[in-house]
């Protein structure tokens, strides 16, 4: 079934369903972006300020091994000494910081057109369930991602040897030189280091990025119903597409009432909230959400609960959980299983001769 509703999405996704999927985060992004502008933003610090710090550290370092002599062990000359190397300090990570602070913002802003994604910052449950955790493992998606991350291994060895070679045939290691050509050296191969790794990261970004917007494109391809109803949505007077909606809504609570009485046990707040549930050993792979209502529709749930003898158990924070977390006609949650299971292993035990009714309920229900 999901192949053939996979293969049945040849139509580009249109501009209502780009802007629903924009605000929840899912557009094409590669993190390997913010590190190339994080690279670039570390080499242009180098470049700018590079020479002149590696002299400072040169010049403290001299000043403090070439007069360790004549050092004033003592209170104000450990606390003179200190202040100098958290300034050099400063001076080192200051500009690194905020260098990449701001590449950051801008490498966020390139892929987001610098546009907010309220919805991408909500909590998804869907993705805490193992079943689906597992999946993902083992889809093309993550081979992709293996790939991409081997040749960043592969991209990192090549400058990593590269700047060895260089490094040790430098005059530093086999001849004597001025103080001042270690500034020089220092400077010189974080430069060296900065300009290829840049380059190879920004070829594996682009490949990444690529990927990842050919994938989006095809994650929300829609099928030809999918577009025709929504440009019968968008044609249609706001009056008849609330009408259109309340009646949905009636139907939708008629067919949840209907439902009530094969539920297991109804979970309520004890008045805001009811949630009804269902679990067919054998059947249910877990507990199925059959209806869920608050305020008016919470009390009518119940009032059918009753009427038909389903259990009812007051439990304020997992009919409230589950009223926001759980869907009608799908199971609940994982993160529900725990606190769910020892709901209905108190009523098993407790209300024995409902159950025994309920299955002659359930047969008849499904034998119509």
């Amino acid at each position: 079934m999901a192949d053939t509703d996979k293969e049945s999405k040849t139509e580009q996704a249109t501009s209502k369903r780009l802007e629903e999927a924009f605000e929840k985060g899912n557009f094409a992004q590669a993190p390997e972006i913010s590190v190339v502008f994080t690279l670039f933003a570390g080499l242009m610090v180098v470049v700018w300020f590079g020479k002149d710090v590696a002299m400072s550290v040169m010049n403290l370092s001299v000043s403090i091994f070439g007069n360790l002599g004549r050092v004033n062990v003592s209170e104000d000359g450990i606390e003179y000494w200190s202040f100098q190397s958290m300034t050099m300090l400063s001076r080192l990570s200051g500009p690194v910081l905020i260098a990449g602070m701001v590449a950051a913002i801008l490498a966020g802003g390139v892929q987001s057109g610098f546009r907010l994604t309220p919805k991408a910052m909500k909590i998804g449950f869907e993705k805490l369930n193992p079943i689906s955790g597992a999946k993902r493992l083992v889809s093309k998606d993550t081979l992709a991602k293996f790939g991409i991350d081997v040749l960043k291994l592969i991209a990192i060895g090549v400058v990593l040897y590269g700047a060895v070679q260089k490094i040790i045939n430098d005059p530093i290691f086999y001849t004597p030189i001025d103080f001042k050509h270690i500034g020089a050296f220092i400077a010189d191969t974080l430069i060296y280091v900065f300009i290829r790794l840049l380059a190879f990261v920004a070829i594996i970004a682009a490949i990444s990025y690529i990927y990842n917007r050919i994938k989006t494109a095809n994650d929300l391809k829609m099928t030809k119903e999918e577009v025709k109803q929504e440009r019968k949505d968008m044609d249609m007077s706001p009056e008849v597409r609330k009408a259109r909606m309340a009646m949905a809504m009636r139907l939708m609570e008629k067919q949840m009432l209907g439902e009530v009485p094969t539920a297991d046990v109804v979970v309520t707040n004890p008045t805001h909230y009811a949630v009804a549930m269902k679990y067919e050993r054998g059947v249910d792979e877990a507990p199925m959400v059959l209806a869920k209502g608050e305020n008016a529709f919470a009390l009518r749930i119940k009032e059918v609960a009753r009427e038909n003898g389903v259990p009812i158990v007051e439990n304020k924070l997992v009919a409230r959980m589950l009223y926001k977390v759980g869907q009608v006609g799908h199971s609940i949650p994982a993160e529900m299983y725990q606190s769910v299971a020892e709901i209905l292993a108190f009523m098993y035990r407790t209300h024995k001769y409902y159950f025994h009714k309920l299955k002659a309920r359930r047969a008849a229900k499904n034998s119509r």
